[in-house]
C-alpha cells in the first residue's frame, strides 16, 4: 500500500498540536473532554493517536472503566465509543459526571452508528458545567487534499488534476477509501505509467468499502431493503418520493424503508431533502449485490421517472434503459442524450457517449448512420479520440452508405484528421472525396470547401487556398445557414489575415460574437483563435493578445474545445516572441503533457521549447523538441512552424560549423515556403537560410533569396517579416563586402524589432549591428557600449549561448584602454567570470570544441576551466555541475 502520509501530514500534525493544547489542564486547571466525531474511514484514530503524542501530560489508553490514577494531569483516550457495551459507557457518564480538575479525556465515535443520534454516552449523556467540551468533526477531504495524498503515493509527475478530481469523486473525499484506491491503483498500473481517471473504473470497489457498505445494507430489514437498492440504481441523492417510486414502496412503506435505511447508516442525508449513499463507489458495491431480475425492474422504474422530468436527463435515462435490456429505447436516449450535449456547447461529452454506442455490438443501420454523423460533428469541436477515428474509418468504408451520408461523415472525418490528429495530407484527401459527395447540399459543402482553404498546410499553395475559400463564400451565402456562414468566414479570416491581406481586418469584427446559435459562437472562438494565430505569426503582439483573451473565453464558454487548445498554444508562441521567458519552458512541458495523445496539438510548445534550448546551448534538447518524437514533421506539417523550426536547424547546424547540412536544410525550407507562397512566414526563415547559403559560396543565390523574400512580402501588413528583411539585407551585405549598408540594415531591423516589441531578436541584429561595425584592429567605444548591453538583455532572458557569443566579441574588440593588465587575477575558491561561462555552456551540455567555437578559445583552454570549475563547485561531472549552478532562468 502507498504512503500517503506526508500528504496531510504538516497540517495533521498542526491541528493535533493544537488540540493537545486544549487538552492540557494545567493551562485550563479545569478537566477537559474532546469529542472526535467522524464517519467510518475519516482518520479519527490517525488523528487520536497524534493528539496522545503531542500531549504534554502523562498519556496512556484505557478502556472504559479504568479510573484515572495519580494526582498528575492524565490523558484518557476511549475510541469507538459507539461500540462500547452499556457498562462501559454508564461508567464513563459516571466518571464525567464528577471528574478530576487533571483529567483530559478524548472520545471518538462515528455518528452514524450512535444507538441514540447524537448522543454520545446514550441518553443519559450529560456534561456538567465543570467540564469544558470541545467537539472536533472530521468531514470528508477536499480535492488539493486527496491531490496531494495521490502525489505523495504516485509520484506528483504521475497525478494530474484530472486523476485527483476522480478519486475524489469516486471516494467521496473519505480518507480511508482514498488510501485503498491508491494502493489499488498502485498495485495495478506500471511505474513508469501515468494512471488516467479512467483506470478507476477498472479498480472495482476496495474490500474494505464493500465490507462496511454491504453489511450495514444487510442491516435494514428485508422488507424495506429495495430503499437501499433503489439508492444504488439511481446513483445520485433523490428525493423520498423518487427513492419510494424506483423502489416500488409508496406511501408508508417507503418512509418507514428510508428511516430503516439511515437508522442502518448506508444511506445518509445529502441535503435539500435528498438523500443516497457517501460516495458512487458505496452505491456500486450495492448495486452489485442486487439480483439481475431485481436490478432490471429497478432500471426500467428509474427510466420512467427520470423522463418524466424537464429536462429530461437522457444520457442518465439511456444508461437505466440499457442496463435492463431495452436497446431500442437505448439508442433513442443516446441519439437524443448527444443532440442535448451539442446544444448545450458539451461536444466532448457527446463524443463519449456516441463512441460506447457505436462501439457496443452491432447496432442497426439507420441508427448507426445518424449517430455516426452526431459522433462526427461533435469530434470536430472536441478532443482527439483515436476511438472515433477508428468508429468513422470503419463506417466510411460501409459501401451500403448513402452517398450524402458518407459525405458528411467523410467532411468531419477530414477534419478530425486535419486539426486533431495531425495528419494533414490524408485529411485533405478525405475533404476533396467529400466535396464529390457532397454536391447539391450546400450547408456540408461549404463547410467542406472551407476546410479545404485553410492555409496551413503544405500541400496546396495559397493561390488555391484563395480559390477555396471564394468558392465556399459563394456556396455559404446559397446556403442561407448562419452555423456555416460563420464558419466559412472564420475560414475566410484566416486566409487573408495569415498572408498579411488588410482586407482580413474588417471580417473580425463581423463574426457573430453574440448569436443565440451555440454553433455560431463556437465557429466565432475558433475564428478569433485562428486569426490570433495568425496575427501573432505577422508580429502583432497587441492584437494576438487582445483576440487570444476574447477567443479562449468564447471558446470556453461554449463548448469548443480544440479551438481553446489552440489559442493556448498560441498564447506560448506570443510569450516566446515577446520575451516572457520565465517560467515559459515549464508552461510548454504542462501543455505537451497535457496534449497527451495529441502531438499535433502541441506542436506549437516543442516549437518553443526548442527554441528556448537553442539559446541556451542545449543543443542536444533543442534537437530532440524540434525532431524527436511527437514533433511536426517538416514536410507535412504546419508551414509556419515548419519554416520556424528549420530557421533554428540552420542555426544550429551553423553553430557546428556544419555550412554544408545547413545550406541543404536552407534549400529545402525555402522550396517549402515557395510551393506555399505565404511569405510573411519567412520571418524566423529567412536571415539564417540567406546566411548559410552565403557561407556555402552561393553569393547569386542568396540574392535571389532576398529579393524573392521582398517580392512576396510587397503590399503586405507583416511587421514582422519586415524586421526580418531588414535583417536579412544585412546578412547578404555583410557577406558580400557592403560593411557599411550591413550595419544599417542590422540597426534598421533592430529597431523595429524593439518597437514590436521582440527583444531576443532586437539583441541578435543590435549585437550584428555591433560586431560588423567594428573591425579587427579598431576600437569602437560606441559599439562596444552596444554589445554590453546586447549581452546583458541575453542574460535578463536566459539565453545563456547568445550572451556567451556576445561577451567573446566583446572581449576581442574591448578598447586597449579597458583590456586587463598582464598577469591572472586571483579569485580563490570563487569561479572567475570565464570559469563561469565555460561551466553554464558545459552545464547546458555543449562539448569542448562547441564551448571552444562559441568563446573564441581553444579545446585545451576549455578544458581547463572546467576542471577548476568542477574542483571549484565541489561537483564530480558536468551533470552535477548544472545543479551546483543553479537553474537557468527561463
Amino acid at each position: 500500500m502507498p504512503d500517503t502520509a506526508g500528504a496531510v501530514d504538516e497540517a495533521e500534525a498542526a491541528l493535533a498540536g493544537r488540540l493537545a493544547s486544549a487538552l492540557d489542564t494545567r493551562t485550563t486547571g479545569r478537566p477537559v473532554l474532546l469529542l472526535v466525531e467522524g464517519a467510518a474511514g475519516t482518520g479519527k484514530s490517525r488523528l487520536v493517536d497524534r493528539i496522545g503524542k503531542a500531549s504534554a501530560g502523562s498519556v496512556r489508553r484505557a478502556v472504559p472503566g479504568e479510573p484515572p490514577a495519580g494526582d498528575g494531569p492524565v490523558l484518557l483516550v476511549v475510541e469507538d465509543v459507539h461500540r462500547a457495551p452499556a457498562a462501559d459507557t454508564a461508567r464513563l457518564r459516571a466518571l464525567l459526571a464528577d471528574p478530576p480538575a487533571h483529567l483530559a479525556c478524548v472520545l471518538s465515535y462515528r455518528p452514524e452508528e450512535l444507538a441514540e443520534p447524537g448522543l454520545v454516552l446514550g441518553p443519559g449523556t450529560d456534561f456538567p458545567a465543570a467540564l469544558t467540551v470541545v467537539r472536533h468533526v472530521l468531514g470528508p477531504l477536499g480535492v488539493p487534499d486527496v491531490h496531494r495524498m495521490a502525489a505523495d503515493a504516485l509520484g506528483a509527475d504521475r497525478c494530474t488534476a484530472g486523476l485527483a478530481a476522480a478519486l475524489h469523486r469516486a471516494s467521496g473525499g473519505v480518507a480511508q477509501t482514498v488510501v485503498d484506491l491508491l494502493g489499488l491503483l498502485a498495485a495495478s498500473c506500471p511505474a513508469a505509467d501515468r494512471p488516467h481517471p479512467g483506470d478507476l473504473d477498472r479498480l472495482g470497489v476496495p474490500p474494505r468499502l464493500g465490507a462496511l457498505t454491504l453489511r450495514r445494507a444487510a442491516a435494514v430489514p428485508e422488507e424495506h431493503r429495495r430503499i437501499v437498492f433503489a439508492a444504488a440504481v439511481l446513483d445520485e441523492p433523490a428525493a423520498s418520493r423518487d427513492l419510494a417510486a424506483v423502489a416500488g414502496l409508496p406511501g408508508r412503506a417507503g418512509s418507514e424503508g428510508l428511516s430503516a435505511a439511515l437508522r442502518a447508516a448506508v444511506l445518509e442525508e445529502r441535503g435539500d431533502g435528498r438523500y443516497g449513499f457517501g460516495s458512487p463507489l458505496a452505491a456500486a458495491a450495492v448495486r452489485r449485490s442486487v439480483p439481475g431480475p431485481v436490478r432490471e425492474v429497478l432500471h426500467r422504474r428509474a427510466a420512467r421517472l427520470l423522463t418524466g422530468r424537464r429536462p429530461v436527463p437522457w444520457e442518465r435515462v439511456a444508461g437505466h434503459r440499457r442496463a435492463c435490456g431495452d436497446e431500442r429505447g437505448w439508442l433513442r436516449a443516446v441519439e437524443r442524450a448527444a443532440r442535448q450535449f451539442e446544444e448545450a456547447g458539451e461536444q466532448q461529452r457527446a463524443v463519449g457517449l456516441l463512441e460506447s454506442a457505436l462501439a457496443t455490438g452491432p447496432v442497426p443501420e439507420r441508427a448507426r448512420s445518424r449517430l455516426a454523423m452526431l459522433l462526427a460533428r461533435s469530434a470536430v469541436v472536441g478532443l482527439r479520440s483515436d476511438e472515433t477515428l477508428k468508429v468513422l474509418r470503419h463506417i466510411v468504408a460501409d459501401p451500403g452508405l448513402p452517398p450524402a451520408v458518407r459525405g458528411e461523415i467523410r467532411l468531419d472525418l477530414g477534419l478530425l484528421l486535419c486539426n486533431q490528429m495531425g495528419e494533414v495530407t490524408e485529411g485533405r484527401d478525405e475533404l476533396a472525396r467529400a466535396v464529390d459527395d457532397l454536391t447539391g447540399r450546400p450547408v456540408p459543402l461549404a463547410r467542406a470547401m472551407s476546410a479545404l482553404a485553410m492555409p496551413y498546410g503544405p500541400d496546396a499553395s495559397f493561390a488555391e487556398n484563395v480559390l477555396w475559400i471564394e468558392r465556399a463564400v459563394r456556396v455559404a451565402e446559397e446556403s442561407g445557414d448562419p452555423v456555416v456562414r460563420a464558419a466559412v468566414a472564420a475560414n475566410r479570416v484566416s486566409v487573408l489575415l495569415n498572408s498579411g491581406d488588410p482586407a482580413a481586418r474588417p471580417l473580425i469584427e463581423s463574426l457573430p460574437r453574440d448569436s443565440d446559435l451555440v454553433g455560431c459562437r463556437q465557429q466565432t472562438a475558433r475564428g478569433l483563435c485562428n486569426a490570433a494565430d495568425a496575427v501573432v505569426w505577422l508580429g502583432r503582439y497587441e492584437e494576438t493578445h487582445a483576440l487570444l483573451t476574447e477567443g479562449v473565453t468564447l471558446a470556453a464558454r461554449s463548448g469548443a474545445a480544440y479551438a481553446e487548445q489552440t489559442g493556448r498554444g498560441c498564447a506560448l508562441v506570443l510569450d516566446w516572441a515577446t520575451g516572457r521567458w520565465s517560467g515559459l519552458a515549464d508552461r510548454c512541458r504542462a501543455f505537451v503533457a497535457e496534449a497527451g495523445d495529441m502531438p499535433y496539438l502541441a506542436s506549437d510548445a516543442r516549437m518553443v521549447l526548442g527554441l528556448l534550448c537553442l539559446a541556451r546551448g542545449e543543443w542536444a534538447d533543442t534537437l530532440h523538441h524540434l525532431t524527436g518524437p511527437g514533433a511536426a514533421d517538416l514536410d507535412t506539417g504546419p508551414v509556419p512552424i515548419s519554416a520556424t523550426v528549420s530557421g533554428a536547424l540552420i542555426r544550429l547546424a551553423l553553430a557546428h560549423d556544419d555550412v554544408v547540412g545547413a545550406a541543404a536544410e536552407a534549400a529545402a525550407a525555402w522550396k517549402r515556403l515557395r510551393a506555399k507562397g505565404i511569405w510573411a512566414w519567412a520571418a524566423e526563415l529567412a536571415p539564417w537560410a540567406v546566411e548559410a547559403t552565403l557561407r556555402a559560396g552561393d553569393a547569386l543565390t542568396a540574392g535571389a533569396m532576398t529579393e524573392e523574400f521582398a517580392a512576396g512580402l510587397a503590399g503586405h501588413d507583416a511587421p514582422s517579416a519586415d524586421a526580418a528583411l531588414a535583417w536579412t539585407r544585412g546578412v547578404l551585405a555583410e557577406h558580400t563586402g557592403g560593411r557599411a549598408e550591413a550595419v544599417a540594415c542590422y540597426e534598421r531591423s533592430a529597431a523595429a524589432y524593439r518597437a514590436l516589441p521582440r527583444p531576443y531578436h532586437a539583441a541578435l541584429t543590435a549585437a550584428s549591428a555591433a560586431r560588423c561595425a567594428l573591425a579587427p584592429e579598431e576600437d569602437g567605444g560606441s559599439a562596444v557600449a552596444v554589445l554590453t548591453d546586447c549581452a546583458a538583455a541575453f542574460d535578463a532572458l536566459g539565453a545563456t549561448w547568445d550572451a556567451a557569443r556576445t561577451r567573446a566579441d566583446l572581449r576581442r574588440h574591448r578598447p586597449a584602454g579597458e583590456r586587463r593588465s598582464p598577469g591572472r587575477p586571483r579569485y580563490g575558491d570563487v569561479l572567475s567570470p570565464r570559469e563561469a561561462e565555460v561551466a553554464e555552456l558545459a552545464a547546458a551540455g555543449m562539448s569542448n570544441r562547441e564551448i571552444a567555437a562559441t568563446l573564441h578559445l581553444s579545446p585545451r583552454t576549455v578544458e581547463q576551466h572546467i576542471a577548476r570549475a568542477l574542483q571549484k563547485t565541489g561537483v564530480h561531472s558536468r551533470q552535477q555541475l548544472a545543479r551546483a549552478l543553479g537553474p537557468a532562468s527561463p
